[in-house]
């Protein structure tokens, strides 16, 4: 497998699109981000705009077409190629001349795969949402949590920012401790302080509750920057009750040492959540080589070359990773 042979992988999140154009040795010739691109998140159209948009983005260097390419892995969460899930961006991929294999891996997996190549290890994604896995084999052999914003994602930008509206909504009601995430809040949202009051409740409670409940839920995770920069205890809990969560989601997969591949804003950094996430661990961290990795590109890149038939070694890795750094 050589040069002439194009992959294309897709690295596809709620929030944007990655495509990482590479030949079937691993050389990045191409890289594009485009919009949001899970339909779970945006709807099938408008997820299919940001996969086609990062493409377009990623064939322009080298004026290759859809028709030239082999292979397209997308790696996101929540599709099954085998249920028949894809046809929302087959169709589309299809219509732009397309004619090769589609192929979906997890965005857990591709995490992973941007990190490391070896076949045992674990990756936890702590962003929006949040989920754990263990990798065996190369494939994704036991998952914790990533069960959406309703049932779970413990810890995650969405559930950090759910507490950070709950602790202003308690503090305005005078049923929790006063805190200085009030004002990042009502800053963020634009509500103006009016201590007008009907029926005993302030009218700045009331326009609180009514933007919160005319937002969609997950939105709420916008509030979750607010934590990492208000330095008083209500969001110091937050933060350590969520790097606990994380740690309890990881835990439940861990099996052993092995390189722990870390991505997702929330978890990326040195912070309050990643200090609680490894104290929670306690002993289990030593044996873990914590790897922060910025977004999953070099990953769906990575099983783009092994979903076309090539075997994925460091040195492919390597070069995949080196070539994509110059597009960045």
């Amino acid at each position: 497998m050589g040069h002439d042979i194009l992959m294309l992988g897709v690295d596809a999140g709620g929030t944007s699109t990655r495509a990482v154009l590479t030949t079937g040795e691993g050389e990045c010739i191409g890289y594009g981000v485009g919009g949001r691109g899970n339909p779970i998140a945006v709807g099938p159209d408008r997820a299919a705009d940001g996969v086609l948009d990062a493409i377009a983005l990623a064939l322009a260097p080298s004026a290759r077409t859809l028709a030239e390419v082999e292979v397209v892995t997308a790696a996101m969460a929540g599709q099954r190629a085998e249920d028949g899930e894809g046809g929302w961006l087959a169709d589309r991929l299809a219509a732009e001349g397309f004619s090769g294999r589609l192929t979906f891996e997890s965005d857990l997996m591709a995490t992973y795969a941007s990190g490391s190549v070896e076949p045992f290890g674990y990756a936890i994604v702590a962003g929006t949402g949040a989920s754990a896995v263990r990798v065996a084999g190369g494939r994704i052999d036991a998952t914790a949590d990533g069960l959406g914003w309703l049932l779970g994602d413990r810890g995650s930008g969405f559930w950090i920012g759910h507490r950070v509206a709950r602790a202003v909504v308690r503090d305005l009601d005078h049923a929790g401790p006063a805190t200085v995430l009030t004002r990042g809040v009502l800053e963020h949202l634009g509500i103006v302080e009016d201590a007008t009051r009907r029926e005993g409740r302030s009218r700045t409670l009331e326009q609180l509750v009514e933007t919160l409940y005319a937002m969609r839920p997950i939105e709420l995770a916008a509030l979750a920057p607010l934590a990492f920069v208000a330095g008083d205890p209500v969001a110091e809990s937050i933060l350590r009750r969520a790097g606990e969560h994380l740690a309890d989601s990881l835990a439940a997969v861990l099996a052993g040492p092995g390189p722990l591949v870390v991505g997702g804003s929330v978890l990326f950094r040195p912070t309050p959540v990643r200090d609680a996430f490894l104290h929670r661990l306690g002993a289990a961290a030593a044996g873990l080589e914590l790897i922060p990795v910025i977004d999953g590109a070099v990953g769906a890149g990575l099983l783009a070359v092994r979903a076309g038939g090539a075997r994925v070694s460091s040195e492919t890795f390597a070069r995949l990773s080196e070539t994509l750094s110059r597009f960045r």
